[in-house]
């Protein structure tokens, strides 16, 4: 049980929202001291926080995004913010009369489910601003790798509607497949090259496994050419979206590393055997 929890005078449950949250004021014998919006503001929230009083505990029922601005007034008005799960507050709202769905039954809910079962609320804890910085980056991060991945699907999907064949031999998670179809485009547009371009296009790369594809293709049906002025632009375009996805989750695992560099968990989490240094990060 939060600490808070059984010495507050009174909660404040909010039920955020991303332009207003409803906020419900309750003592703790019950009382519904007020109940109304309140616009996601600053001035609006530091005037509702200076109204409570400085023993209420302040009960959200989402941490980040739109609780975010919420949490950070309470704090600096130097009320103690305590999180209700959705999960917990759905099953907590069976308990309560009526089933409409409104912000004022939700902050209603929020508020008197703090009162009475306390054990369901979980802290907020208040982080550096260091990490703080480290975890929107690892957000990012796993954006850019949920992209990369619905691009690679959706460029496997072209590639076997024009040559299995390529299909079968394409790696896309090496830089100088993507180069080669970044500027030269499908299976098709690759073989119109010729073979001196894909050279001067894929220098450096293992070059077997690259002709092998090409002249896999070059014996393959070709489709129409309306298919294929239509395939190698969007080629090209995914190729390097892929391309860039993968440069900038490298670069925000460096950054990321950097920022944790002087944190101790981090630091004895690397000891750990299979453990390097993204998954490190997440943990942390």
């Amino acid at each position: 049980m939060l600490t808070e929890a059984a010495t507050c005078t009174a909660v404040l449950g909010l039920d955020v929202g991303k332009f207003s949250h409803w906020a419900c004021h309750v003592t703790r014998r019950g009382e519904v001291l007020g109940s109304g919006p309140v616009a996601n503001t600053e001035r609006d929230l530091d005037d509702l926080f200076g109204r409570v009083g400085a023993g209420t505990l302040v009960v959200v029922d989402q941490v980040r995004n739109i609780g975010s601005l919420a949490i950070s007034r309470a704090r600096l008005a130097g009320l103690p913010v305590a999180y209700l799960p959705g999960i917990a507050a759905h099953g907590a709202a069976k308990l309560f009369a009526g089933d409409a769905k409104t912000d004022e039954r939700d902050a209603a809910v929020i508020a008197k489910t703090a009162l009475g079962i306390p054990d369901s609320l979980l802290p907020v804890p208040s982080r550096g601003e260091r990490l703080e910085a480290a975890r929107s980056m690892a957000a990012q991060r796993s954006h850019m790798v949920a992209c990369s991945t619905r691009d690679k699907n959706r460029l496997r999907s072209l590639l076997l509607e024009s040559c299995p064949a390529f299909e079968a031999l394409a790696d896309l998670a090496d830089p100088h497949w993507l180069k080669m179809m970044e500027a030269l485009g499908g299976p098709w547009g690759i073989v119109d090259a010729g073979r001196a371009t894909v050279g001067a296009v894929t220098r450096g790369a293992n070059r077997s496994r690259i002709d092998e594809a090409v002249a896999a293709a070059a014996s393959s049906t070709r489709p129409s050419e309306y298919r294929v002025a239509a395939e190698n632009p969007q080629v090209r375009m995914l190729a390097r979206r892929i391309r860039e996805s993968a440069e900038e989750a490298a670069r925000l695992d460096a950054e990321i590393a950097a920022l944790l560099a002087e944190d101790g968990t981090y630091a004895c989490l690397l000891t750990v055997p299979g453990i390097g240094p993204r998954t490190a990060s997440e943990l942390v």
